[in-house]
């Protein structure tokens, strides 16, 4: 069958699609890599005529066209699930109108099913049409089926250089079920790869004499995981298996050393399980048409029983901080808003029930401010507004630069000693006191 005429049809411009948006309205404009440019480019040219048009997204990897139109948020307001760098500078600067969405990310399709605003647009970055009609978005499948069902029009913007990401489900959408279609060739938006120094290197190899061959990971993103991947792909490890959230160099690293089979999983064998991939061009080369990698809807990748399902389960994610009880933040310090919930809980949950599973958070102990100045990433107790993303009794394995310890069973006291191992020697007296002060430290402790 020849699905052109349909295409035809249904192709517009990207000014033309912006200019299907109206006052008020919500607006999904894709996700991470696959988030819509052109459209973005083309809306945000449309500012002076528009007012309160809301827009959600998440991971967005450039600064939006729309928040650099609009400074004053009464034009565009734009809401993240999951914030870069970016979508954090315009949270935490009130004037640009933008918020944050709370989400446990295995939910946000049920999210979308259920809770929240119907959207008139949902628009999506995909590769060109296949001879079956298809247009494949498996770089972010993450909940996109989910955003089509709660809108009213699905359009999308069609790129030559969008990699086909293969081997799982609710990774294409076929032309029927489109409104409208658009082309923009641009190059990929890519994500910068953190750089990591000594301190990063010493924390990943704690995490990774922890790990054995066989064993099924998730990692998270940033200079930390960046570290532990390079550790691994130089390690002795063997037939490791991927399941994860997002899928990132540190990945591609390991796989190309050899360390990534999947033969040893008891599920989704061979295969690379993700619900969505964000990183540079070199990580776009390996997925595409890979058949060694899976992409699949959030509501699989980050359910709790398949990641208890799945034997030998290693998360790897990273926190801004840990208070003295062992409770774990990375989505805020203080009400400054950092990220998001993500899928950390959702893995390190899933990790403990594993057979023989293990979940492991990863910090630096402290950092170091331009004027030398020390502060520890291990507190007392979180300062007032703090988001916990994990809380004490989640809390299985932590890793500094100065080791690793795990915590389950540890009473109120011996995890603040061994909390305090694990912080910079330099703030080692200044914990205790605070330790003793909140009645958590035994005389007998050293």
């Amino acid at each position: 069958m020849d699905f052109s005429q349909q295409y035809n049809e249904k192709l517009i411009t990207a000014k033309e699609a912006a200019n299907l948006v109206k006052d008020g309205d919500w607006i999904d404009i894709g996700w991470g890599a696959l988030t819509a440019k052109a459209f973005d480019q083309a809306l945000a040219k449309r500012v002076d005529e528009l007012h309160d048009v809301k827009v959600r997204g998440g991971v967005v990897p450039y600064e939006l066209d729309i928040s650099k139109a609009d400074s004053t948020g009464e034009h565009f307001v734009y809401h993240s699930f999951h914030s870069s760098g970016t979508e954090r500078g315009l949270i935490n600067n009130n004037k640009y109108g933008a918020y944050f969405i709370p989400v446990k990310y295995s939910e946000i399709g049920r999210y979308f099913n259920e809770n929240l605003d119907k959207a008139s647009i949902s628009v999506i970055q995909v590769s060109p049409m296949d001879k079956n009609g298809n247009f494949n978005f498996g770089l972010s499948a993450s909940h996109a089926w989910a955003t089509f069902k709660n809108a009213d029009k699905v359009i999308l913007e069609v790129n030559e250089n969008v990699p086909v990401a293969l081997g799982g489900y609710l990774n294409y959408i076929n032309i029927k079920d489109v409104d409208y279609i658009y082309e923009a060739n641009e190059e990929m938006l890519t994500l910068g790869k953190a750089n990591y120094g000594e301190v990063e290197l010493k924390v990943a190899e704690y995490v990774v004499d922890l790990l054995k061959d066989g064993d099924c990971l998730q990692i998270g993103i940033g200079a930390l995981p960046n570290a532990i991947g390079s550790e691994i792909a130089k390690s002795d490890l063997k037939d490791l298996g991927i399941h994860t959230e997002m899928y990132v160099d540190a990945f591609v690293e390991m796989a190309k050393a050899g360390k990534i089979t999947g033969m040893k999983k008891n599920r989704d064998i061979g295969r690379q399980t993700y619900a969505f991939a964000a990183g540079s061009q070199e990580l776009y080369d390996y997925v595409d048409h890979n058949e060694d990698l899976m992409a699949v809807p959030v509501n699989y990748a980050n359910d709790v029983d398949i990641i208890a399902s799945l034997d030998n389960f290693v998360s790897i994610n990273t926190a801004m901080q840990v208070d003295l009880w062992g409770q774990i933040s990375s989505e805020t310090v203080g009400t400054r808003h950092i990220s998001g919930a993500g899928g950390a809980l959702d893995f390190i949950l899933g990790a403990y029930r594993s057979k023989g599973g293990r979940s492991i958070v990863a910090l630096k102990s402290s950092r170091v401010d331009k004027n030398g100045n020390r502060t520890s990433n291990i507190v007392p107790t979180f300062k007032a507004g703090t988001q916990a993303t994990a809380v004490r009794s989640n809390t299985h394995y932590i890793a500094t630069e100065q080791g690793i310890r795990n915590f389950k069973g540890l009473s109120t006291w011996q995890a603040a000693e061994a909390l305090i191992d694990l912080a910079h020697p330099d703030n080692r007296d200044e914990l205790i006191k605070q330790a003793d002060d909140l009645g958590i430290w035994r005389k007998s402790n050293k």
